[in-house]
């Protein structure tokens, strides 16, 4: 029989009796999300190195501007030869009915299904040091069980920093340098750069969860939030990706050669311009956001007095993405 308490007369002891069960939940469910390949992993312990064991993580379905993650992830595996290490049960993770997986229909048959998979690989970076990769979609349930499971493969495969990137909208022009927010689980994780926020909430995701609950278990984890112009956020804009490199070698020491994206780069800035050229008005909000964004960095250590004079960034961003969006036009060259 059921028994319900009133508002305030649980007895003590009763929201730990209930935090207990439900860890002990997650710890039986721990092993039967994550099935190792004993081969990748015996080859992971062998190629590892030092004190210094990486694991990059990109999850799809977190926001992303600019794709930087998802274009980062095909990045590092399009000339990898990955090494299969450990396979989470993403059946169990994922609630189909609210992000159904792609189907292609041909002529008569179903032909493609793209296949959600969440899994660990072992590839290498440009100087061939060795480091892991999680990546594949985001988990919709679970996200206690997927985490505990997550601390589980990095307590046994020995890594010691676990570290991500993605694209976030900023009202920044795309003529000025790529900023980042970085922020990790030790403040001694990250460099001596100023931060633009303070303290604000926005919605959650398993990444975001998973490095505050490695916070909370002593472990290393840090994240580069690429900041990514707000009417370019919708589209693929590797210069974004090109910038999270350089912030993730910066926190990990891994080196990526970005070489390869030298002609996708070139192509986004290319039809950015032509589409620029169509317009006296996004031009001129563009220059507007241009004069707020040298405004604010000649004003760090006050506010900027816009005097009304400038529109919003969301003035900006939704003008933008409106001119964009009836052009229904995306950059080419990309993956």
């Amino acid at each position: 029989m059921a028994i319900h308490y009133a508002k305030g007369e649980r007895p003590v002891g009763y929201l730990q009796a209930f935090r207990a069960r439900d860890r002990a939940r997650i710890d039986e469910m721990n092993d039967e999300l994550l099935t190792w390949h004993d081969e990748g992993l015996a080859e992971w312990e062998k190629a590892r190195r030092g004190d210094s064991r990486v694991m990059v993580h990109s999850l799809r379905g977190f926001i992303d501007a600019g794709r930087t993650g998802q274009i980062l992830t095909a990045h590092l595996l399009s000339d990898a030869e990955p090494i299969r290490v450990a396979t989470f049960d993403v059946d169990r993770l994922l609630d189909y009915r609210s992000r159904r997986p792609e189907m292609v229909f041909s002529v008569n048959a179903w032909t493609k299904y793209d296949e959600p998979f969440l899994q660990v690989d072992m590839i290498r970076d440009a100087a061939g040091t060795p480091f892991l990769l999680l990546h594949g979609f985001e988990p919709d349930v679970l996200w206690e069980a997927f985490i505990a499971a997550a601390r589980s493969f990095v307590d046994r495969a020995g890594v010691t920093l676990t570290v991500a990137a993605h694209g976030i909208p900023m009202a920044s022009p795309h003529t000025r340098p790529i900023g980042t927010t970085m922020h990790a689980t030790r403040p001694d994780l990250l460099p001596d750069v100023a931060n633009l926020f303070s303290t604000i909430a926005v919605p959650g995701a398993a990444s975001n969860l998973l490095e505050y609950r490695f916070g909370q278990w002593g472990l290393d984890a840090a994240t580069v939030a690429v900041h990514v112009p707000h009417y370019l956020s919708q589209s693929a804009y590797p210069q974004a990706t090109v910038r999270a490199m350089e912030a993730l070698h910066t926190l990990s020491g891994l080196r990526f050669d970005p070489t390869a994206l030298d002609e996708a780069c070139a192509s986004a800035a290319e039809e950015i311009e032509r589409q620029l050229s169509e317009s006296e008005d996004v031009q001129a909000l563009v220059s507007a956001l241009e004069a707020q964004y040298d405004a604010f960095i000649e004003s760090r250590d006050g506010v900027i007095p816009l005097g009304g004079i400038l529109p919003t960034a969301d003035e900006i961003g939704a003008e933008f993405e409106k001119f964009l969006a009836d052009r229904g036009r995306d950059f080419p060259g990309l993956p």
